[in-house]
């Protein structure tokens, strides 16, 4: 671990005994690059506090205080729904702390476990829950942990079904490569990565969610089920030249495809095999 690392963990300890002091507090974590231990100079400090009920202001201001932060830097979320998030600093550190009641927090899980919003951003939450580090309430944090774990098929399905929508470039490449359009395809490449990495992680019973993702080497590593060298032809498909991308773009595809076909294959390929097989061609004038 580095000194980066351990320092921010004794600051996680730090604010974890200001916020356990509130008689609401059931749970709290240390999450992201602090828990996965590979936090560095540039790192925030991101844990998650959860509560019987909501504190009242001063006594989250006095918790604030406890730990030797700052004023708030910015609040979001609702009091009201048991849900919000503040930041503050530390000697320098932005300490960013989601916040909930259980009831709260139970109730998110539960929209992407049963109900299957696959493009919620909960679903970064729930990767982070099976990643985190209990500071506070081990059992509770176990409870979820275990919830977390069990991925459930019908979303694993649900993930595959949503994300395999992938623009055929492939089919019409002069549009782009003739019309001046580069920041559109560009546009195109990344909107592609982003859906075939959520096809992917359907396949591998991995949470996903395109908001503010990082740490692709990592995430890409956890993949059991994946074509060879996925994280850096997908790095190389936004460096290569226009034709060449528009080509490993279309070879990724197919790949990706037959993973699907061999792993879920249930679930209907049958459009995106036909965009594979096609090329749009120039329209011809009819004289006379």
């Amino acid at each position: 671990m580095s000194d980066a690392n351990k320092h921010l963990m004794e600051l996680a300890r730090r604010v974890a005994d200001a916020y356990a002091a509130l008689p609401e507090t059931c749970a709290i974590i240390v999450m992201g690059s602090v828990a996965e231990g590979h936090a560095d100079h540039f790192s925030d400090l991101d844990m998650a506090v959860y509560y019987g009920d909501v504190p009242s202001e001063d006594a989250l201001a006095a918790a604030r205080t406890a730990a030797g932060g700052s004023e708030r830097n910015w609040f979001v979320g609702d009091r009201e729904s048991g849900r919000f998030a503040e930041s503050f600093r530390i000697d320098g550190i932005e300490c960013q702390v989601a916040q909930a009641t259980i009831e709260a927090w139970e109730r998110d899980m539960a929209v992407v476990l049963e109900v299957r919003e696959v493009g919620s951003p909960l679903q970064k939450a729930l990767s982070g829950t099976l990643t985190a580090l209990p500071l506070y309430g081990d059992e509770l944090v176990r409870g979820w942990k275990a919830k977390a774990v069990d991925y459930p098929d019908a979303l694993a399905r649900a993930m595959v079904e949503k994300y395999l929508n992938v623009f055929p470039v492939w089919t019409m490449p002069e549009r782009f490569l003739e019309r001046d359009a580069t920041l559109w395809l560009h546009q195109i490449l990344v909107e592609a990565e982003q859906n075939l990495l959520g096809v992917l992680a359907g396949v591998n019973r991995l949470y996903y969610t395109t908001f503010q993702f990082k740490r692709q080497d990592a995430f890409v590593a956890q993949m059991r089920i994946a074509p060879p060298d996925l994280s850096s032809r997908l790095k190389g498909l936004l460096v290569a030249e226009p034709a060449a991308a528009i080509g490993q773009l279309q070879e990724l595809v197919r790949q990706v495809v037959e993973i699907v076909e061999g792993e879920m294959p249930g679930v209907d390929t049958a459009g995106i095999r036909r965009q594979l097989g096609f090329r749009v061609q120039p329209w011809a004038a009819v004289n006379g």
